[in-house]
Parts: structure tokens; sequence; C-alpha cells
């Protein structure tokens, strides 16, 4: 198939990197068993730092940015995935060194790819997204691990945040308390919305030089690492548990072992890329039925292409907040 499409396309000018829209021709993606027009896409942290040349991302430009995609099947060589089928793709190298979903078409193996789930359609999937997913397996870690809102409070840092303000929809859907952290002082109130009982700002995580802090949290869920994931392991009562997800704060974990050994306090790692697809598929069946977040969904914003060079350079200021769905027709 040699049909141009369109696609907010990443190249290096003089040391610098430009996104723009191009027109590019569907023969000249990579191989692979699925061929998918993609309609959604959704706006992450790593899409960021791919546009910004970060090359720990993506390694070789020109390249079209965009973990995440949601879209119809138009050609497959795999039984599984049927031709004319609505399916999503996030994660696995998918926006990072792969033609992602900025783009309007994609190619992927037929293993990135999970079944739309019932009731739901492209945009949809997308308000969620990779952020979305992370904030699912980053609440289901914590379940596995025992959590119950009789407890107390559950913390999520940086809860303005894509990740965060899924997390804080959901924990709070599941009858936790919630506490909300945040840079972002004017987000109290779309906060508390979504269901947090309590923001409080990220000075409650700063740098302290005591090993140990009064126990207030019974889990938490951190989008931030860094100095304030040390913070919040010395804040977690005796048996509760953090799932970690983020860098924004920087990948450093300066802390000690006490909050381990004389609290019982576990750090759970959380990766949404790499996961065996069927873990992604529960994470969007529930998300598709009991974990619905309706004020998230309610609240998403759609962008189209030529938008997506202020939003992304939002990001990387700290300045984005809620989720952002990139809508082709748009």
């Amino acid at each position: 198939m040699n049909t141009e499409y369109k696609a907010w396309r990443v190249e290096e000018q003089d040391g610098d990197y430009v996104g723009s829209e191009k027109t590019l021709n569907i023969g000249d993606l990579p191989e692979g068993e699925v061929l998918i027009r993609v309609s959604h896409s959704s706006l992450n942290y790593k899409d960021a730092l791919s546009a910004s040349g970060n090359k720990g991302v993506t390694r070789n430009f020109p390249h079209t940015p965009g973990i995440d995609a949601a879209g119809e099947v138009v050609e497959s060589s795999s039984a599984e995935i049927a031709e004319g089928s609505q399916v999503i793709v996030t994660g696995y190298d998918l926006g990072m060194n792969t033609s992602g979903g900025f783009g309007e078409y994609i190619r992927v193996p037929a293993g990135w790819c999970v079944p739309m789930p019932s009731g739901w359609d492209a945009r949809t999937a997308m308000i969620y997204g990779t952020a979305g997913l992370t904030a699912g397996l980053c609440v289901q870690k914590l379940l596995t691990m025992g959590a119950q809102p009789e407890q107390g409070a559950v913390a999520v840092s940086g809860a303005s945040g894509a990740v965060g303000s899924v997390a804080v929809e959901l924990l709070a859907r599941l009858g936790f308390e919630v506490v909300a952290i945040s840079g972002k002082a004017d987000h109290e109130k779309s906060l508390k919305a979504l269901g947090a009982k309590e923001v409080v700002g990220r000075d409650a995580l700063t740098q302290e030089k005591k090993p140990l802090l009064k126990p207030v949290f019974a889990n938490a869920v951190d989008t931030v690492g860094g100095t304030p994931l040390a913070e919040l392991l010395k804040q977690v009562k005796p048996g509760g548990s953090v799932s970690c997800c983020g860098l924004v704060a920087g990948p450093q974990l300066e802390t000690t072992v006490l909050p381990f050994i004389l609290r019982g306090v576990n750090l759970l790692g959380v990766d949404s890329v790499e996961i065996p697809l069927q873990d992604k598929k529960t994470i969007w069946q529930k998300f598709s039925s009991d974990w619905a977040c309706s004020k998230t969904e309610a609240s998403a914003r759609d962008i189209g292409r030529a938008e997506l060079d202020a939003a992304l350079k939002a990001f990387l200021k700290g300045e984005s907040a809620g989720k952002i769905v990139l809508d082709h027709s748009k």
C-alpha cells in the first residue's frame, strides 16, 4: 500500500528538534503484521521527551512520536487480529523508535494489539491511554498487596498529572480516602471534584534529614520519583505499600533501609510498557466496566496535530494537567 497520510514528525534542524505536520507514505512504515488507521492518540511525558530529541527515548530522527494509538485495522496477516476490528496499542516500542500514534497510520506486530473492549471507542480508550493504564496498574498492585479503605488515607503524588489524576478518581471510586499531593495550587478544586478528600502542596514531600517521619499514609501511588518518593516512604504506615511509576522529579532515589526494615514498607515498581499483553487487557477491561472514571472521561480535552507542539512543551515545563487526546480528524 502506497497511500499518503499525515503525521506530526520531529526532525533535527541545526541541533534543535522541531515538530511539524508532514505528508508521509504508508509504504515507508516499519514491518509488522497489522496496519492500523489511527483515529486517536494520547499525550504522555515520554512523547514530550521524544519530541525534544531525548536519545534515551528515541535514537533516530526524523521520527513520529506517540506511544499510544487506537483505531481500525485495515490490513492484518494475523489470524488473531481481524481486518475491520478496533484495537488499542500502547507501550512496547511504539512512538519510541517505531513510528507512533501521532501519525494517521501505524504498522505493528500483532502481539502489541489489544481488542477494543465492548462499549468503548478509540477516543475513550485514548482518554486513558498509557497514563490511565499506568494508574490502573499502580492501584492493582496496591490491591494485590492487600490495600483496603479502612486502613487509612492513600496518598497520590503528582496528582494533577495524567497518571495521578486517574489514580485519584479510581481510588476514590473504590472507597479510599485520597490525599492528593500537587504542586499546582490552582487545581485543588478539580482534584476534589475527582474525589480527593484533601489536597496538599508538594512541600509536604520536601527533603527532611530525619530517616523516618510520622506515619500518616496507609498506602500511596507515586508518579514523580526522586526526593518526593524518598520522603513519601518515610510517611507510610507499617506494612503499607507505595506503587512507583514515574521520574519527573528525577531518577535518583536517596533513602535508607529504615522504612523497609522498621515498618515493613513495600516499594512496588510499576511498568506499563513491556508487560504481557494479558496484563494490559485485564486493566482495559476493568476501566471499561467497574473501574470507569466518568469524571476523567468528561474532562478530557481534544486537540489536533497543529496543537501538539505547544501541548508537549507544556509537559516538559510541568504545566500540563488532566488528559489530552489527539484527534486526527481535527
